[in-house]
């Protein structure tokens, strides 16, 4: 008889800071029960990906297997935990299980997405319990920088699972429960904890973390200050940090507008689920239009530079009707997410050159981070005392990192990044095997794969331009009038003033005037030789190699 065995496989977030999506099984090998945790995004740069929407963790693996999936739990509501549920649930169709926060905004997914809303499952905090197959899943509250964030406690036949999701050791979140000592040290009395899988983004931090609580006297004091219209932007998710910014711009003599469909949605849902219970009042833009700058207070999306956010569009000039003007201020109170350095920085130069002044989190004062630092992780370490330690949410390094610490610490720790799987029902974790994992994007409202071309593809256009090359030929084979290019992103004229079409086209000419009867006859074998033809003048006049489509004509005799 196979002894049933309990394992962990990540399919996004190991080794990478977004698109979270991690397998628990327990079973005879091969044959596990299954539960997913988290269905994550993460978002495109234009160099890598460009006219991408979303990028998501491929989920062939698990869709294999969706026979055998019992549940999927989301730990809260930040789009690199459920950003990809209305595209990916369709895959899987398992039952979805949330607090009653992230249910709202996952719910919305869905029903954007054309899918069944009421596929989720509302769950109350611990002691609840969700039976799922051979695990008994509870949500633990725990803070961070998004309401009714949760850990999960998973409890299984081989042991003990504290899965963390993103956490910080905030006491005071001023929005939502903070992170209560009590409350795990009695998750540790209950049961031995067999494995924490935990948060590592912010390892490398060596401060302990502060509290949202912190920010609300020199956020106050700033916006007093500032002489003319001030601007904030924060993550729209952080319905804490909008409070307190609304608060301190309410305490500074100034009425609050809120610009942005996701940071409105965000307020919504967090006011109709009763997390957010009071707010200051707002006004309308149309409202605010009529009020003195020096009283105005515009808070807006954008924080990570996002090109349709409000705040890229004030940067470009007006924006419903607003417009930034020297002497106001703009506050950019949150953290640069890397990769998005140069999307913040333009519209930062384009604020200065207004002589608005620019402001941001360098000192420490205007911003705190969503995720434990190292002794807040040290500190759970020791409060819950695992038997071994999986670090997740996080790059390689970072991943590396608690992994190091742990194991200073007598904790037996294992990296796993993404297609990792770990079995977990010894002493300490041992790898079982290797799976393919990858990438999808929505691709304007199609998913495509990572190998599917489409991508590589557009980045070839965009480094070496394109060339579509047409030839008519006629019943009998013989070409008709001469060969025609058009071109894009690609120069004009070559290095002897020549127009580089009017190159091209010589060439094929008298290519296809030397050409003989059977290659005419060829389709295949014409399109490779016109490629080949276009590409050597390209490169030969501009030093650019194109992508090249051919169109060949042919007129079928009656």
């Amino acid at each position: 008889m196979t002894k049933d065995r309990l394992i962990y496989l990540p399919l996004g977030g190991a080794g990478e800071v977004g698109m979270n999506a991690y397998v628990y099984g327990y079973g005879a090998p091969g044959k596990e029960r299954l539960i997913l945790v988290d269905m994550g995004v993460t978002f495109p740069d234009m160099d890598s990906a460009p006219g991408v929407e979303l990028i998501m963790p491929d989920m062939t693996w698990l869709e294999e297997r969706a026979d055998r999936l019992d549940a999927i739990f989301i730990t809260h509501a930040h789009e690199d935990h459920i950003g990809g549920l209305g595209h990916l649930w369709p895959k899987l169709k398992a039952r979805v299980y949330a607090r009653r926060f992230t249910a709202a905004i996952g719910r919305l997914k869905l029903e954007e997405a054309g899918q069944p809303a009421d596929t989720i499952t509302t769950v109350e905090a611990r002691p609840a319990v969700v039976e799922a197959g051979p695990f008994k899943v509870q949500f633990v509250p725990l803070a961070h920088s998004i309401p009714e964030s949760a850990a999960l406690i998973i409890d299984t036949p081989a042991g003990r699972i504290v899965h963390t999701g993103d956490f910080k050791l905030d006491r005071d979140p001023v929005v939502g429960e903070g992170w209560d000592d009590a409350l795990w040290q009695g998750v540790a009395d209950e049961a031995p904890v067999k494995v924490l899988a935990c948060d590592s983004t912010n390892v490398y931090s060596t401060h302990p973390g502060r509290s949202e609580s912190t920010l609300q006297a020199p956020l106050t004091q700033l916006i007093q200050s500032a002489p003319s219209m001030f601007v904030a932007t924060t993550f729209g998710s952080n319905v804490a940090r909008l409070k307190t910014l609304a608060e301190a711009a309410v305490a500074a003599d100034r009425s609050v507008c809120v610009m942005g469909r996701s940071m409105k949605r965000m307020l919504s849902v967090a006011q109709e689920t009763g997390v957010l219970t009071v707010f200051p009042k707002t006004v309308s833009p149309e409202e605010a239009l009529e009020i003195p700058r020096r009283n105005l207070m515009l808070l807006v999306t954008g924080s990570q530079g996002e090109r349709r956010a409000a705040a890229a569009a004030l940067s470009r000039g007006k924006y419903l009707g607003f417009e930034m003007r020297e002497g106001d201020t703009f506050l950019f109170s949150s953290r640069v997410i890397p990769g998005n350095e140069k999307d913040v920085l333009r519209i930062w130069n384009s604020f200065s050159e207004m002589g608005v002044t620019v402001v941001d989190d360098t000192d420490g004062l205007y911003h705190v981070s969503g995720h434990a630092n190292r002794p807040d992780l040290e500190h759970v370490h020791r409060l819950l005392l695992p038997d071994m330690l999986i670090p997740m949410h996080g790059e390689h390094r970072h991943l590396s990192e608690h992994a190091r610490i742990a194991t200073e610490a007598g904790i037996a720790a294992r990296v796993a990044t993404n297609g990792m799987m770990l079995d977990l029902t010894g002493e300490v974790p041992v790898v079982a095997e290797h799976v393919e994992t990858g990438r999808i994007y929505l691709d304007g409202t199609v998913l495509i794969g990572a190998l599917d071309g489409v991508i590589r593809e557009r980045i070839r256009m965009a480094l070496n331009g394109h060339v579509l090359a047409t030839v008519i030929l006629d019943e009998n084979d013989e070409p008709m009038g001469e060969p025609w290019v058009e071109m894009m992103g690609l120069t004009e004229t070559g290095l002897g003033g020549r127009p580089l079409a009017e190159s091209m086209e010589t060439e094929l000419t008298e290519w296809m005037d030397r050409a003989g009867r059977k290659l005419l006859r060829d389709d295949d074998k014409m399109e490779d030789e016109i490629k080949r033809i276009v590409r050597q003048v390209a490169v030969e006049e501009i030093g650019k190699k194109p992508e090249v489509t051919v169109v060949v004509s042919r007129l079928v005799a009656e």
